[in-house]
């Protein structure tokens, strides 16, 4: 019913909009009795055989919601009424803001993709805390990262920040300097400055009773040397593991209309290369830590490929968008079945 009836008249107009509305959509109709018993009937699947033991958590299924879809964290409750395992929040800076000018988030319809460029915009990790405050048991993942004008040399301030205002609030963090839509972000995946930012966050997380696990988003743009240089890097900090991947500034073989607009893909062009990332990882590092794998997850098998590359656990962004949340429960029977 989703792409037959709901998506093509979703598709008819602006997707920020159309985000939004959908958000206060779900929200309301959580709020009428049953209804949210519906939706776990529908998409849910519970199963022993699905759960899995990731860097010390427990998960009632492998597929995740990726970050960017809740910013907020303001409907990870309903939300995981569609079967998720897990739901991450964020992208969350210390103070809230705009993110970019609109229009900055583009549906390519026909590479089944989007491009946005949003611009980490958030209302601010306090805000995001007092709503986590109210969480009915889903394990959440915290994905921070650092303010527009902050320059990179304080960047690790940013993070610090975010890391110890959510540490009671989260089940594990991500350390996302992978987006292209924050001025020189990605320069932070640099060996020595990456190092310098995760050294420091295993600081703070080890002075905590119980240190939380700490993951790298990393982009799927990476060269084979800087991929090993990852590698290291996760194994001299001692993180927990890597999310792979996020957007990508590749347009290759876009058939779209708006192929040409700025900011970070995803989608079904990503399928591939985030696949050979999650591959190269896995095997290069000996299987030596998790890695989620994201990017162009659209069908079960997409999934399925994913996790016989290397993955333990994975996420959906775009594909819940274009496939609508049957999706989920679709991964978790072909998981069944496997």
């Amino acid at each position: 019913m989703y792409k037959l009836l709901i998506r093509p008249i979703l598709f008819w107009f602006d997707p920020e909009k159309v985000h939004y509305f959908t958000f206060s959509l779900i929200r309301t109709l959580s709020k009428i009795p049953g209804c949210s018993l519906l939706f776990r009937l529908m998409y849910s699947i519970e199963d022993k055989r699905l759960e899995r033991e990731v860097f010390g958590l427990k998960f009632k299924n492998p597929v995740g919601l990726a970050a960017g879809f809740d910013k907020d964290a303001k409907l990870f409750n309903e939300l995981s009424n569609f079967g998720f395992g897990f739901i991450e929040i964020g992208t969350l800076t210390p103070i809230g803001q705009e993110g970019n000018p609109k229009k900055r988030l583009f549906r390519l319809k026909e590479d089944s993709a989007i491009i946005n460029r949003m611009g980490f915009n958030n209302g601010g990790v306090k805000e995001a805390v007092e709503r986590l405050k109210n969480n009915k048991g889903v394990l959440i993942g915290g994905n921070i990262g650092k303010n527009k004008v902050t320059p990179n040399e304080n960047a690790v301030d940013d993070y610090k920040i975010c890391f110890e205002t959510l540490f009671d609030y989260v089940d594990y963090f991500v350390v996302n300097v992978s987006s292209p839509n924050t001025p020189n972000l990605r320069e932070l995946q640099e060996k020595e400055p990456l190092k310098q930012l995760l050294n420091q966050l295993q600081a703070d997380n080890l002075q905590h009773t119980t240190p939380k696990p700490i993951l790298l988003k990393i982009a799927p743009d990476l060269t084979d040397s800087q991929l090993l240089d990852i590698i290291e890097i996760v194994n001299e900090t001692k993180i927990a593991g890597v999310i792979a991947t996020n957007t990508t500034l590749s347009r290759n073989g876009l058939q779209s209309e708006n192929k040409s607009e700025m900011g970070g893909l995803s989608g079904k062009p990503l399928t591939k290369r985030s696949t050979e990332v999650i591959r190269f990882l896995s095997e290069k590092s000996n299987k030596s830590f998790p890695i989620i794998g994201v990017g162009g997850i659209h069908t079960a098998e997409d999934a399925i490929e994913k996790l016989e590359a290397g993955a333990s656990l994975v996420q959906l962004y775009t594909g819940f968008i274009y496939e609508g949340p049957k999706l989920v429960s679709d991964i978790n029977k072909a998981i069944l079945n496997k």
